[in-house]
């Protein structure tokens, strides 16, 4: 753990409290003017840090910036968001940590960025990502389940953000199968699963997340104002999004196990419980057909089960949906 990391955790750790240099320097091990001089550094990176002769420093205030250092701060995790390479502005979160895993680089990292240039969504949609406004962040796993299960960690992302944003905002939203997050009919978020897999195991995944923290009405474009909305516009605060990403963690690494440990139910009821889309009248469209009808409700595997005017069922693995107006 570096220095700077060292000095956040202890003022992390106790809040609007002085900490004395001679403190920081035992924590740290390290001289009372390296101290000085990575004070002086994370004041340049935006941290407000009052100093008092011999009392000590105290943190004032931290930047809203989503630094290694601050997800890490203070972070209840083994595993989840414990590696975190963060950028200023990049095309992408997700090459990168492609690349990453490629690598090596252990379950639970975390590649975030302030800005997407080109960030995608399902089926390579643009998605909006403008400065300092939203969480743009891909997560690495290497879960040891069967190739076909891989859809259900989409599901179990979504899972994980709706309780993130109802424990951090107040916010009820709702899950769109199979990747989004709305609240009432607009979207908040959204989920990019991808794979890497040999014939009989998974290597690793890629989710993707992209959530619209603080941004106001006039940050989205005019295409977007009526059908997207932020954490910020729906609760009328801004949301700390280096705490939020902490708790997003927490909770993933909490269900995951879960998961692993006693499979796909618990997921399934909990996805249903905060579902936008069962219940709906929906059209389906795959590349081979389109189907409509009722959404019921996922089988055991993941799978949204749809029944037709007909009272004839269909399982749907993958599609676009379309909600009729009145449902």
């Amino acid at each position: 753990m570096n220095i700077k990391q060292e000095i956040i955790n202890a003022f992390h750790a106790k809040p609007r409290e002085f900490i004395s240099g001679e403190e920081l320097s035992q924590t740290c091990g390290c001289s009372r003017t390296a101290i000085w001089k990575h004070i002086e550094e994370l004041r340049k990176d935006g941290y407000e840090i009052e100093a008092v002769r011999k009392s000590g420093y105290r943190l004032i205030a931290a930047p809203d910036r989503l630094s290694a250092e601050e997800i890490r701060a203070g972070l209840d995790t083994y595993r989840i968001g414990q590696v975190v390479m963060a950028h200023d502005s990049v095309p992408s979160t997700q090459p990168l940590a492609h690349e990453a895993a490629s690598k090596g680089a252990p379950e639970g990292t975390l590649v975030i960025a302030e800005q997407q240039t080109g960030g995608k969504g399902r089926l390579g949609r643009p998605w909006h990502s403008p400065s300092g406004t939203g969480i743009w962040m891909s997560l690495i796993v290497r879960p040891a389940i069967p190739l076909p299960k891989t859809p259900q960690m989409t599901l179990l992302t979504a899972v994980v953000l709706a309780k993130t944003i109802w424990e951090e905002t107040g916010v009820e939203p709702k899950i769109k199968w199979p990747n989004d997050i709305f609240i009432g009919d607009k979207k908040v978020s959204g989920i990019l699963t991808e794979l890497n897999a040999e014939s009989d195991r998974v290597n690793y995944l890629v989710i993707g997340i992209g959530l619209n923290a603080n941004m106001t009405r006039e940050d989205f474009p005019e295409e977007l104002a009526s059908i997207a909305t932020s954490l910020r516009i729906e609760s009328g605060k801004k949301l700390k999004r280096a705490r939020f990403i902490q708790r997003f963690c927490e909770n993933f690494e909490r269900e995951y196990d879960d998961y692993l440990r006693e499979g796909f139910e618990r997921v399934k009821s909990e996805w249903e419980q905060n579902s936008y889309t069962i219940g709906k009248w929906i059209t389906v469209s795959t590349i081979q057909q389109s189907l409509e009808g009722k959404a019921i409700g996922l089988d055991a595997e993941g799978v949204l089960i749809l029944e037709d005017a007909q009272g004839k069922r269909h399982k749907v693995y993958s599609a676009d949906v379309n909600y009729r107006a009145n449902s």
